[in-house]
């Protein structure tokens, strides 16, 4: 790990005088569209009886619901509809998210919020903006544990979501997202090995960066995107 980090920091700095300026002007020239309209909580499945499974979204743009106009459209609203079909219960949801912070901003400014909202499963969802912002691995690492050992210890199940591959992000200009996307690869290495630690759960990203699958940012996903990438979450959380 040390040597691929140490090759990524080379070739950052040799590209440095052509990224640094591409990423301005990405920047710059971005649609920027605004998280999910609306109630940050709700029920599905209420059609079934039984327990009701607690589940809690804490993270990022996409747990904030950028790129589809409300949250039953998005990532929670979705796994929470896909859990309650597989599992034949009902699944109240809470999203705790923040368009653009990283996982040591989040352990400041939104696990407070989410350790106030009693939980039976915790999904985290990170990794796009601490591999944009370069944040360094053992400041994700102790984020990411600072927040899931809290949750923990309120008594949740902690699941983490991988790091999403900036490499297929059409948004991004090639080579950028070639470079981040190596970086994204780094970040979520570590993330696996945490997850096992921890004795969390570690979901893949099942969705194709195609289109008919991102919003018209061509960052995050669309209703379609968060349906399919919810889909395969429910299957992985079923199996763990």
């Amino acid at each position: 790990m040390s040597l691929r980090l140490g090759a990524w920091w080379l070739l950052a700095l040799l590209l440095l005088p052509v990224l640094l300026p591409m990423a301005l002007y990405t920047r710059r020239r971005a649609l920027r569209l605004a998280p999910a309209a609306g109630p940050q909580q709700g029920l599905a499945g209420a059609q079934f009886d039984g327990p009701v499974l607690r589940l809690l979204l804490l993270g990022e743009s996409t747990v904030a619901g950028v790129g589809v106009a409300c949250q039953t459209q998005a990532l929670v609203g979705q796994l929470a509809q896909a859990l309650a079909a597989q599992q034949r219960r009902p699944v109240t949801w809470q999203a705790v998210g923040e368009n653009g912070v990283t996982a040591r901003q989040a352990g400041e400014r939104l696990l407070p919020q989410a350790l106030a909202v009693p939980a039976d499963l915790v999904l985290l969802v990170f990794g796009v903006n601490d591999s944009t912002h370069l944040s360094s691995l053992r400041a994700w690492r102790q984020a990411l544990r600072r927040m899931s050992e809290a949750l923990q210890a309120q008594g949740a199940q902690v699941a983490f979501t991988a790091v999403p591959p900036l490499q297929h992000f059409s948004a991004l200009p090639w080579l950028l997202r070639q470079v981040l996307g190596w970086r994204a690869v780094l970040l979520d290495a570590n993330l696996r090995r945490l997850a096992g630690q921890l004795g969390a759960a570690y979901c893949s990203v099942e969705l194709e960066f195609t289109p008919a699958y991102l919003a018209e940012d061509g960052y995050h996903p669309s209703q379609l995107g968060y349906q399919v990438w919810a889909a395969g979450l429910a299957s992985q959380l079923l199996n763990n």
